[in-house]
């Protein structure tokens, strides 16, 4: 057999002889060979499309997940700005009332302290970087002024319990007679004894008056007794804070109880003879820091 192969470029032919059969199997086996090449290198090229493909989708995954995060991140961001901004914006009301109040309280002029309009503030202008504030330190210098707001708040509130305490303490001290009607019947110290005679030191002063005369409270104060109590028969004990306690014995009807709140002139009971007694008045004590003084200078001083 001959195989005659034409050349384009020199028109010239090649001849090749040889088996036929032998030509064909080994023409075949070389098909066979570059088709099996070409199946490979086609396998090959998917398998690396389809890997690359599993990555950028992977990594596209992993953007998107990212992406979210951070647009999580922002929204709780906001949301926290938010809800500080809020929780400032309460406080500044709450501090404006106050400052108010402490305003008129003072009587300091309503103009000069307008809490309604901003601070007057200035300076020369300065060089400086004018590069913008990051998130963290926005969101820290947001802390710190709520932090200084909250402590700004409780000394204001102090200063007005202070400016209150000014009129307070004024009612806390005992002052005046504690009855309506009456007249000082024995004083603060020693003297004889109604019952026996002998010579004993009276602790407090009796008032006496008509039965049913109305008790009144000598400063304002907690009740923290109200009931009988041996030789006192129907007591009143009322403490008034700044180490003052008051008592009251020997009442007809007791019109407090334990636990209340009153204030100076208060009526608290009514006149009578309970206890050791031998007529219509009131046993009246002071007490100082738990010692028992002379109540005189407190009946005659003003309310």
């Amino acid at each position: 057999m001959q195989i005659i192969l034409l050349t384009k470029g020199q028109k010239r032919t090649i001849h090749l002889s040889g088996n036929y059969k032998r030509t064909k199997i080994t023409l075949a086996c070389t098909f066979v060979v570059v088709l099996a090449a070409s199946f490979t290198f086609s396998a090959s090229i998917d398998q690396t499309l389809k890997n690359q493909s599993v990555m950028v989708e992977k990594e596209l995954l992993a953007q998107r997940t990212e992406v979210e995060r951070m647009r999580e991140k922002t929204r709780n961001t906001l949301d926290n700005l938010a809800l500080r901004v809020g929780q400032m914006q309460a406080q500044l009301t709450l501090l404006n009332s106050v400052g108010e109040h402490l305003v008129q309280k003072a009587k300091l002029s309503s103009t000069e302290f307008n809490f309604d309009e901003l601070p007057a503030l200035g300076g020369a202008e300065e060089q400086s970087v004018t590069n913008s504030f990051t998130q963290d330190q926005l969101l820290n210098d947001i802390q710190m002024l709520a932090d200084k707001l909250t402590l700004r708040e409780k000394q204001l509130e102090l200063l007005g319990v202070f400016l209150a305490n000014k009129k307070l303490s004024k009612e806390v001290r005992p002052a005046g007679l504690p009855v309506d009607k009456g007249w000082v019947s024995s004083h603060y110290g020693y003297r004889a004894d109604p019952f026996t005679g002998k010579k004993t030191f009276h602790h407090g002063v009796d008032i006496a008056g008509k039965r049913g005369t109305k008790v009144l409270a000598a400063a304002s104060g907690l009740v923290i007794w109200a009931g009988e109590r041996s030789g006192y028969g129907y007591l009143i004990e009322i403490d008034h804070g700044s180490g003052y306690v008051t008592r009251y014995a020997h009442n007809e009807e007791i019109t407090v109880k334990a636990g209340d709140v009153i204030k100076q002139n208060d009526m608290i009971a009514k006149m009578g003879s309970t206890g050791r007694s031998t007529g219509p008045h009131v046993h009246f004590e002071v007490l100082r820091y738990g010692k028992k003084v002379n109540p005189r200078k407190y009946l005659y001083s003003s309310r």
